[in-house]
């Protein structure tokens, strides 16, 4: 198979077809079974999955947890109104963060911003980083807990902007997968949201295992690729873990020649980033940027579970490389003829 091209993963897609609201019930949005070998593609609910596994399978699901992330605030003596996005946290000591600001072109070292609305919560640009990207040393004193809970009360859900709407209410509970639990996601692992609690006890029942891994995304997920040349795009590095246990839990199914299910690309990568030289998971902390596109072998997982994803994103190049280019063309022509939901609040897919 020769290098795949950026242009290879263009097509047009609807802008109806992005989905604003997720679905009333997290387990009834659409689901598309696509069956690697024979290219069927069946048409279902999600909560049909328990239907495709049995006791012994595995799912490897991404309990990172989104922090609210964007944030507005003033420019001190204009007053301008400034959206500042944590990046990640550099120094807990010295509450250092890496930021995105916009507009940025207002935003110059030494410049102090003010947020809330009595002004309670300063910080102070020392750096910058990239044409939007900042350095922020945040004024504040007390305990970090407080300042921890200052971010959170003053931040918003980071809804990717892809979705043209307000941030509501709701948002902060269904930008969240139910098994979130170690804070520092600034975008959800999407694939996640779909399990309710019901869904999980009802695989939990049938005997299905979870492996619980980490990685905390940033917002490199959603950066466009900007070279038409693959093996020249770099991702953004993100932190991720995998613990003895969960490794365990994957490495005793492979074992066993079951499905290890990987729910989402950032359970996908994170596995495929800690592979011990005969192909089993092995304990890891640190950080990835790794990028999968075709052609690539997979070691560990030999199922996925995603959603619909934009045209030209790194996330559509994995699920390529994972069913087959000409296979992830055809589901997609099918996806939007038969008006699937796209992106992060869309349907599933299942590909096995």
């Amino acid at each position: 198979m020769s290098k795949m091209k950026l242009s290879e993963f263009k097509f047009d897609l609807p802008e109806e077809l992005i989905a604003k609201y997720p679905s009333e019930n997290r387990d009834e949005s659409r689901l598309m079974v696509v069956h690697k070998d024979t290219g069927e593609i069946e048409h279902k609910q999600f909560k049909d999955i328990i239907d495709y596994f049995d006791e012994g399978d595995v799912i490897v699901m991404n309990n990172t947890r989104v922090f609210p992330a964007r944030m507005y605030g003033n420019k001190e003596k204009t007053g301008a109104k400034i959206e500042v996005f944590l990046l990640r946290e550099l120094n807990r000591d010295s509450l250092l963060w890496d930021v995105l600001v916009d507009p940025a072109r207002k935003i110059r070292i030494g410049n102090k911003l003010y947020f809330g609305e009595d002004d309670s919560l300063v910080a102070e640009v020392i750096d910058n980083t990239t044409s939007r990207g900042r350095t922020l040393r945040f004024l504040f004193d007390g305990p970090y807990e407080d300042f921890k809970a200052k971010i959170t009360e003053l931040g918003e859900t980071p809804l990717p902007k892809y979705i043209k709407r307000d941030v509501e209410p709701s948002d902060e509970e269904r930008y969240q997968t139910i098994f979130a639990k170690e804070e520092g996601a600034v975008a959800a692992p999407t694939a996640g949201l779909h399990f309710s609690r019901q869904l999980l006890k009802r695989l939990e029942l049938k005997g299905i295992e979870f492996s619980e891994i980490t990685l905390h995304v940033g917002l490199g997920t959603f950066r466009p690729v900007e070279v038409e040349d693959l093996t020249k795009h770099k991702m953004d590095s993100e932190q991720a873990i995998i613990t003895e246990k969960a490794s365990e839990i994957v490495n005793t199914a492979k074992r066993a020649k079951r499905k290890v299910c990987a729910v989402g690309t950032t359970s996908m990568r994170t596995i495929e980033t800690a592979v011990t030289t005969d192909g089993y998971l092995k304990p890891y902390e640190g950080w990835t940027n790794k990028f999968i596109f075709p052609p690539y072998e997979f070691s560990i997982a030999n199922c996925l579970i995603t959603n619909f994803h934009t045209p030209l994103s790194t996330l559509l190049m994995m699920i390529s490389a994972f069913c087959g280019h000409e296979l992830m063309q055809k589901t997609y022509a099918e996806a939007i003829k038969e008006k699937y939901r796209f992106y992060s609040y869309g349907d599933a897919m299942l590909i096995i």
